[in-house]
């Protein structure tokens, strides 16, 4: 086992700052190449930013979700795939923790690894004798390109029992790559999809599904860790939230960097920041991000501080974690939205990065879990006297 000194809160986001400024040059190419480039990986990997949810005794961080949440937003601000990459590896390698401790020890070997995964019960599988045998494709893997492991879900089936959902942990290596990634928004990610074959995995790297989704660590170390005290959506929440949140400051930035230089066309404005309509749009995106923050400032303090108290977690505390996640995505999205509205035809050219600001906060609004209408309609039920309909909260 290794430990190693663990950064500040401020010192990950300054690294993440740094990081996303080596990350820029290479934006352009990401999009074209539909994957991040090697040199961005490097950059992450050489600021710690892979080791912010590996456990402390493999030489991780262990970092609070307050960390997760402006890191990604360090990231978001320059770049939305860049973010959204980071985020994703995040959340699998805080899944990696559940599992037993040999298995633990043979994926955190690799210094900075990076694990992809899904929710989507993609692939049915067999009992096999010491473990099963899975077959299925899985799409929207971001980061497959660069990840050393993925964790899939699939759905054992068995004669004399239900079917039941699992989650497993496999090599890269054992899986096929189909690359089926090309998108309007979100185009660096690499989100392509992954496909298993008469896969043998072994017991020791299988889980049941409904244990992961509330976070019930195998590993008797990872369950005493405060990282562990927390179900795996709200912590999925939490991780994924800040990228939303850069992406309006990116937005923002992009606006006033061009706003001096512009007219507003067909008008009497030859200065667009000189008009009214222009004073409105700067306050209304302003305050839409604000909100944004409010939001995923207050999910990571949920999140955080039931973590350090050990309290038990209700199922109204998980429907608020989805609901504040929705909340901050809407608010990120109309945010950008105002500013896009503002910059004007000039905008959709390639060579400005609004466009692509707009297609990336889209596209995360489009995630699963975290649309904000869905999240609003679960949200609601809760508040109106009704079980949640779904499992994944």
């Amino acid at each position: 086992m290794v430990t190693t000194d663990v950064p500040t809160h401020e010192e990950l986001v300054e690294r993440a700052a740094r990081a996303a400024k080596a990350a820029r040059d290479h934006v352009a190419w990401s999009e074209q190449n539909r994957r991040l480039a090697d040199e961005q990986i490097e950059a992450l990997a050489d600021a710690g930013l892979f080791r912010l949810r590996t456990p402390v005794r493999y030489g991780g961080y262990e970092a609070d979700t307050r960390t997760l949440v402006r890191v990604a937003a360090e990231l978001g601000a320059v770049d939305g795939s860049l973010a959204w990459t980071t985020q994703v590896y995040w959340i699998p390698t805080w899944m990696a923790g559940l599992f037993p401790d040999e298995v633990q020890d043979e994926v955190f070997s690799t210094p900075d690894v990076r694990v992809c995964g899904t929710l989507s019960p993609s692939g049915m599988a067999t009992e096999a004798d010491g473990g099963i045998v899975v077959n299925g494709k899985w799409g929207f893997i971001t980061g497959a390109h660069h990840a050393h492991w993925q964790e899939i879900i699939a759905v054992v089936l068995s004669a004399d029992k239900e079917p039941q959902p699992v989650m497993a942990l496999v090599p890269m290596s054992d899986l096929t790559v189909v690359d089926d990634w090309d998108t309007s928004g979100l185009r660096g990610t690499g989100s392509i999809s992954t496909v298993a074959t008469d896969l043998f995995v072994p017991a020791a790297r299988v889980l049941p599904l409904g244990a992961a989704l509330n976070g019930q660590a195998v590993s008797k170390v990872s369950a005493e860790r405060p990282m562990y005290r927390a179900p795996l959506v709200p912590v999925a929440s939490a991780s994924s939230v800040g990228v939303t949140v850069g992406l309006a400051r990116a937005a923002r930035d992009v606006f006033y960097d061009r706003l001096p230089n512009r007219k507003i066309t067909y008008t009497g404005y030859d200065r667009q920041e000189e008009a009214p309509i222009t004073h409105l749009q700067a306050a209304q995106a302003a305050q839409l991000a604000d909100e944004a923050e409010f939001h995923a400032e207050r999910l990571a303090a949920l999140v955080d501080g039931k973590a350090a108290e050990g309290e038990e977690w209700s199922v109204a505390d998980r429907v608020l974690a989805r609901g504040e996640l929705g909340a901050a995505c809407r608010r990120s999205r109309e945010a950008v939205e105002v500013y896009a509205r503002a910059s004007g035809g000039s905008s959709i050219y390639r060579d400005v990065p609004i466009a692509r600001i707009l297609a990336d906060v889209q596209s995360v609004n489009l995630h699963a879990l975290m649309n904000p209408d869905t999240n609003a309609e679960l949200y609601g039920r809760i508040l109106a006297g009704q079980e949640p309909d779904s499992l994944y909260i």
